[in-house]
């Protein structure tokens, strides 16, 4: 889940689902968390604990979401290329043992579908689909890796290594390695964030020349067949899980902006730096609008009045895109960067979440919110969460359908 900026571009200035205010939640809205596992981010601690101090580090994580009357849990299971569930198809995770491809000696998803389920809690599985790596040297990989097994299927950039979207036998492994956990497990929901083609790194190129040359020639650039690439991706998968687990949720928590409406008139008022459509090639709001997905989650991370990209202006757009969809649309909230000396004077009172869910309550289409991330809500340094469910959150709320 990116913490990047809507660093602003150079250019001038230019009835509700949650129902009332204190206490009166509807039955429907989600109220989310993530945990993210890449790097350790929110769990396990650190790697190497012994099993029983994994499970106990993760079932702390739900009994702080059910205190703070959360519904559901986007937890990381699949954060580089590897897996937090015995899969016949990729590693065990470097972040259970230290070890890529280590036993922990139990099973992670397995555990958390189950656990949640008895805590009421939705689980959804959240995968990062092309990510390999955080660092750029293969050798690093367990040996029974696929992409040391397929070095063809990977690209090195910005000091990491990625799968190659274009190429279609890495859309199909990658797919079939993500849904065997929707095989094995009861899991209520997939997820992926925000990351497709990475994020742009200055001065350097995602070089997928020879794939392009192979399989680009139908397109009018590079990007519309890097876009076509990504929309395969969603497409599929969707079908996919819709064929394997009926009942099963699809969403994408993907970057704040589409376009910028300097761009695009269909795009909002924003100048940020990253546009998803255009950096990332991923067309969220095709998928919105198209009903690919179940839901949309836009990382919403930035404060009421942020020139760059205003929380208070992209609600409404978002509102706007999924407007007579089939699509739910919730708030990705940065709860992460309350009380965080670095970021904007906003995020120094602990009171700005909380004035985010009173304005999305003006839209219909928000139908509630998620928070980034587990460590933050369990430890709440600020209090931010706590004004959260004091605020908004007085009753319990079933999660959505």
């Amino acid at each position: 889940m990116t913490q990047g900026s809507a660093a602003p571009r150079p250019g001038p200035d230019t009835g509700t689902a949650g129902g009332p205010g204190r206490g009166g939640a509807a039955a429907g809205e989600m109220r989310g968390m993530w945990v993210s596992t890449v790097t350790n981010r929110d769990w396990p601690s650190r790697p190497g604990l012994s099993a029983d101090r994994q499970r106990a580090e993760l079932l702390a994580h739900l009994d702080a979401a059910v205190r703070a009357r959360l519904n559901t849990v986007m937890l990381q299971v699949r954060p580089t290329a590897d897996a937090l569930w015995p899969s016949p198809h990729e590693p065990w995770s470097q972040y259970l043992t230290g070890t890529q491809g280590a036993d922990p000696g139990w099973d992670p998803l397995g555990t958390a579908v189950a656990e949640a389920h008895a805590r009421g809690l939705h689980l959804h599985a959240w995968f990062n689909p092309y990510r390999v790596a955080m660092h750029a040297d293969p050798m690093r990989l367990a040996a029974s890796h696929p992409a040391r097994r397929n070095p063809g299927w990977v690209i090195p950039y910005g000091g990491k290594l990625y799968y190659d979207p274009g190429l279609p036998e890495v859309r199909a492994f990658v797919r079939e390695a993500m849904l065997d956990a929707v095989r094995r497990y009861p899991v209520d929901g997939v997820h992926f964030d925000d990351y497709f083609y990475p994020y742009p790194v200055a001065g350097q190129t995602f070089d997928d020349d020879a794939t392009y040359d192979r399989h680009g020639a139908d397109f009018p650039d590079r990007a519309a067949w890097r876009r076509d690439n990504v929309d395969r991706l969603v497409h599929e998968t969707a079908e996919a899980i819709r064929t394997i687990r009926p009942g099963t949720r699809f969403g994408i928590s993907p970057f704040g902006v589409w376009r910028n409406a300097d761009v695009d008139p269909l795009g909002s008022a924003t100048r940020a730096g990253v546009q998803s459509y255009d950096d990332l090639h991923a067309d969220t709001r095709k998928w919105a609008r198209e009903n690919w997905i179940d839901y949309i989650c836009p990382q919403l991370y930035w404060n009421v009045g942020f020139a760059a990209a205003d929380y208070a202006k992209l609600v409404p757009w978002w509102a706007d895109v999924v407007r007579g969809s089939g699509t739910q649309l919730y708030a990705g909230e940065a709860l992460y960067k309350a009380g965080d000396p670095a970021q904007p004077a906003a995020w120094q009172d602990p009171a700005e979440l909380s004035r985010h869910l009173t304005l999305a309550k003006r839209y219909p289409e928000m139908r509630g919110h998620v928070f980034f991330a587990a460590r933050e809500v369990t430890a709440d340094p600020v209090g931010a969460m706590a004004r959260v469910v004091a605020d908004h959150y007085g009753r319990p709320a079933g999660p959505p359908s």
